[in-house]
């Protein structure tokens, strides 16, 4: 769907951009500081990094309690920051009515925040916490190693994360060094800030935008060349890490392009042949660095036992040269197409880097036998004109998601495997989200190419091909218990299918009627999942950082998202900012296979499971009091015009789960809004009961 960008410079030399796109349903914004670690003091490796987690610590009018983080959460948005080699970027998404009061929280935290020795303490142990969870992980090891691959006297070779030692509040030279890096560079002529949404922008912008102290662009110390000699990568056991340099690249040189083609797996490409030779498990194509010029770009193939590195490599740098030499006039309609067809949400809208892409060109000649892709016949797909047939069993329709929203979405309970890799690639570049576990399936875009790539997939499963391995980096402990707990969750079922379809409009329904028509298996209705015992379940290997993550079932979800929302900032602030328990430390409520509940996730380097389990416990047992603004707010979330399409497709599909077919987010949002004090001392009782709780953790149960 199409937005327009306009460009301002404000009086105070910010630079905005408004991103007006009608179709969206939440504003966004990013603001992006031009400075990030590399522009640090060398004396104070990770200070950028510090001073961007003490910005988020509130202001003299909007203190934590009501700072930007507690007030985005409040209003069911997200919000996160990023601090890169060269930039720092502060982003997040709202809906509509949230907008005014986020961006005011922002910009004046970034133009006037409390830089206090106590909350620079705290904080530098949140940072040493990341550092040794850093230190401990083997993929984050890897990279490191890789940017060291460069000169020893670039930045990227250097140590940038932080840590207690290279961070210390204590030293007035420290200290001088944190206020002259914030008053050198977060000033408006050092920022661009960027807005998305189907509102007028501009008066936001010039409003909130005139916060911040005026400036002119500093100009960012270049750096060194990226060589001094060969670039000669360290390779590993099974894999295959290709690092290529620029040094004299335009300043908007955009590597979109060749990400798109050099990972795209049709016949006649890389990916493809790689994979006709047995010897690639997984492919990844990415941009490690950019700036003035300069880039270092990896590709990273994961190999097979069989395969041959050498001459994988050498693959790899024959499609190059290749790609760099080809005729790109049909191929760069084709991408023009592509990402026309997409339609990015308010946050991506913001986030988007709009540059010119990219043909690097590789000294020597091809040997291969390469050929650049055909034209996706996913974006020319149509909706046939089908006899009428009806709704199969097995498939419910709701008529929550109307069909103007131009997104249509497909649940289907069904056993997928693997077996969608490649269709999922060719899917996502044709603006298509399509998802498969070991048990669903779920395919969302626009009506047309979502009934073609369902029709592919529904072929794909019923006569799967071999599994195939697939290795994934390794995750952190807490996430890893995380990505256990729907396994843990999923019922047994009896085999067959259910499925459930919003979004689509006459035509398009009846042609899927016709797809699930044909499916071989037996419609089920899904089975209403029941509560499950209280239980410990050790998972994953112990660690020097102790996770643990608690599911706790309830029964009313009104109640529970209510609740869930009340206590989600004040579990923040109590386990992680004033227990300091780790970097790791979340609350939220989440509905998995039809299961409502909350969950709550830690992961420690200092305190152990026992411990963990004790803070929960303590802080459950804590009266938790109603206000009604945040009660308000969030039965305000609940409507099919605020609400994002991903997130209310998935909540009638996990309605359907829990066996209710006629789910409407408004009737939750009116039981939300009756809720009183009774209510949430109700579901906040059974919660302290423990009776039902699920907890995960990488150790064994202490109790």
């Amino acid at each position: 769907m199409s937005s327009t960008l306009q460009h301002l410079v404000l009086s105070n030399g910010l630079r905005v951009r408004l991103r007006h796109a009608p179709h969206l349903k939440r504003g966004a914004a990013l603001l992006r500081v031009e400075a990030g670690s590399h522009d640090a003091p060398l004396a104070y490796p990770g200070l950028a990094h510090f001073l961007e987690h003490l910005l988020f610590l509130g202001t003299e009018r909007f203190p934590v309690e009501d700072g930007l983080m507690r007030f985005v959460q409040g209003q069911g948005g997200q919000i996160n920051a990023s601090t890169r080699e060269r930039h720092t970027d502060f982003f997040f998404e709202v809906p509509l009515t949230a907008m005014a009061g986020a961006l005011e929280r922002l910009c004046e935290m970034l133009a006037q925040p409390l830089l206090t020795l106590e909350r620079q303490e705290a904080e530098r142990e949140v940072i040493q916490a990341e550092w040794v969870a850093w230190s401990g992980n083997a993929e984050a090891q890897r990279q490191y190693a890789l940017l060291r691959s460069v000169s020893a006297h670039h930045p990227l070779a250097g140590f940038h994360a932080g840590n207690r030692a290279s961070l210390p509040v204590h030293d007035e030279a420290f200290q001088q060094a944190l206020a002259g890096f914030h008053q050198g560079f977060y000033h408006a002529g050092q920022m661009i800030l960027t807005l998305s949404g189907p509102q007028p922008l501009e008066v936001l912008a010039r409003q909130f935008g005139a916060l911040f102290a005026a400036g002119s662009k500093v100009r960012q110390a270049a750096a060194p060349p990226l060589l001094d000699g060969p670039l000669q990568p360290q390779q590993i056991e099974g894999q295959l890490d290709l690092l290529l340099a620029h040094e004299d690249l335009p300043d908007n040189a955009s590597f979109d392009y060749l990400a798109t083609w050099i990972a795209d797996s049709r016949p006649g490409g890389l990916v493809h042949e790689l994979r006709e030779r047995g010897w690639l498990e997984d492919f990844r194509f990415t941009p490690l660095y950019q700036f003035a010029g300069q880039a270092l770009l990896q590709v990273n193939a994961k190999l097979t036992e069989t395969a041959d590195r050498g001459e994988a490599e050498r693959l790899v740098r024959d499609w190059l040269v290749f790609f760099g030499n080809a005729d790109h006039r049909d191929l760069l309609l084709e991408y023009a197409r592509l990402q026309a067809c997409r339609s990015p949400g308010a946050l991506e809208l913001a986030r988007r880097e709009d540059g010119l892409p990219l043909i690097p060109e590789y000294p020597g000649g091809s040997r291969h036998s390469w050929k650049l892709p055909e034209a996706e016949p996913l974006l020319a797909a149509g909706v046939p004109d089908l006899e009428t047939t009806a709704v199969p069993t097995g498939l419910i329709v709701s008529p929550v998601l109307p069909a103007s929203r131009n997104y249509a979405t497909l649940y289907l309970r069904w056993p997928t495997g693997d077996a969608l890799k490649p269709l999922i690639e060719r899917a996502s570049r044709a603006g298509v989200e399509l998802s498969g576990t070991h048990w669903q399936l779920r395919c969302a875009g626009a009506p047309a190419p979502v009934l073609a790539v369902i029709e592919q997939a529904l072929a794909i499963l019923e006569n799967p091909p071999p599994a195939s391995r697939s290795h994934e980096p390794p995750l952190i402990p807490i996430r890893q218990l995380m990505q256990r707990l729907p396994h843990v969750l999923a019922a047994d079922g009896k085999p067959g299918w259910s499925a459930l379809a919003t979004g689509f409009d006459a035509r398009s329904q009846n042609a899927l009627n016709h797809l699930l028509g044909r499916l071989r298996d037996t419609p089920q209705k899904p089975v209403p999942p029941h509560p499950l015992p209280a239980q410990w379940q050790p998972f994953g290997e112990p660690g020097d950082e102790h996770a643990l993550l608690l599911f706790a079932p309830v029964a009313d979800e009104a109640s529970g998202r209510l609740l869930a929302h009340l206590i989600q900032g004040p579990f923040y602030q109590r386990l992680r900012s004033e227990l300091q328990l780790g970097y790791a430390v979340f609350s939220t409520f989440r509905q998995i296979h039809g299961h409502s509940g909350l969950m709550f996730g830690v992961q420690s380097p200092g305190a152990s499971h026992g411990e963990i389990l004790g803070h929960l416990r303590d802080f459950l047992a804590r009266p938790v009091l109603l206000v009604e603004a945040t009660r308000d707010a969030l039965a305000a979330q609940f409507h099919e015009p605020v609400m994002p399409n991903a997130d209310l497709t998935e909540w009638l599909w996990q309605a359907h789960l829990a066996g209710n077919d006629h789910a409407d987010p408004q009737a939750l949002a009116a039981t939300i809004q009756q809720l009183q004090q009774p209510d949430i001392d109700r579901v906040r009782a059974d919660l302290a009961s423990e009776n039902h709780w699920l907890i995960l953790a990488n150790g064994p149960d202490p109790r």
